[in-house]
């Protein structure tokens, strides 16, 4: 194997990381509540434009970009859920769809309002330059964002399965009537659960922004990625958006470099529903 194939494979799985990070917001609400956020593409937009206003601001990079990215977007997760989730999902399946839907344009609307519609970047020096670790040559960027995006990926699912926030998580998950009679506050949980979805989307939002262009429509882009990569992975699976993210990153960086960049979503999206054609619950999910 060529050292410039190693190459794409590793910067696949740092990228693949990153998706893993964002996905695994989106399954965990799912697994609590089982609702659908259309909105959270557009959740890591705003942690992409967090981490260029604290640039813009304060000229700081991702050390104090991305703790802010997760406490804005941890404390909009706990409004939505108050202000909008808690309602409708009183409602039928079309009014979660809608409501998330609306919101998401909400939030993108709002973005094209305040920033407009020109692609920005941060300094591509930010973080620092390239690394030479045997003989691949990585980004810093890039490291750092994959890195950490797989460390918080197996943290939150080390949260949900070895502590007793996770057990009291899980417990409304599967009964939420059951566990307030075990005086578990469901709506305190499912708090808890929006917060810790929306502040990991805004973590990958402010690290993707590092080398990744950030514009308003890229929640789009990124909501159908992570939409994937949970379809894939098994909804509800932290460990299966990991694999999941992975492959992905993998798959896409390997498809642009031997067929070329506009065919990498073709082959991506082609394999994805080769897949669920054999395996329709994902690579982790339930049957």
């Amino acid at each position: 194997m060529s050292s410039t194939l190693i190459q794409v494979i590793a910067g696949g799985l740092l990228l693949g990381a990153v998706y893993a990070l964002f996905s695994s917001g989106l399954t965990l609400v799912w697994g609590m509540m089982n609702i659908i956020n259309f909105a959270h593409g557009d959740f890591v937009m705003l942690g992409m434009y967090v981490a260029f206003v604290v640039w813009t601001v304060f000229g700081a990079g991702p050390w104090v970009g991305a703790p802010a990215a997760v406490l804005v977007l941890a404390t909009l997760g706990i409004v939505v859920y108050f202000g909008l989730i808690r309602e409708i999902m009183k409602g039928p399946m079309l009014a979660q769809i809608l409501g998330t839907f609306g919101l998401a344009l909400l939030l993108r609307y709002s973005v094209f309002w305040w920033f407009g519609a020109n692609f920005l970047s941060l300094p591509g020096n930010l973080v620092g330059g390239t690394f030479d670790i045997m003989g691949l040559r990585i980004q810093a960027s890039r490291l750092l964002a994959g890195v950490v995006a797989l460390l918080v990926t197996y943290g939150l699912h080390l949260l949900l399965t070895r502590t007793s926030l996770g057990s009291k998580m899980l417990a409304v998950a599967e009964d939420s009537t059951a566990a307030q009679l075990m005086g578990i506050r469901p709506d305190t949980m499912q708090a808890v659960a929006w917060a810790i979805a929306a502040g990991a989307t805004g973590l990958a939002g402010a690290l993707i922004a590092t080398f990744f262009y950030i514009v308003p429509t890229v929640g789009e882009t990124l909501g159908i990625v992570a939409f994937v990569t949970v379809s894939l992975g098994g909804f509800g699976s932290i460990p299966g958006a990991l694999i999941a993210g992975l492959l992905i990153g993998v798959i896409e960086s390997l498809s642009a470099y031997l067929l070329g960049p506009i065919y990498k979503d073709m082959v991506v999206y082609a394999l994805f529903l080769g897949f669920l054609w054999f395996r329709p619950q994902g690579l982790l999910g339930r049957t």
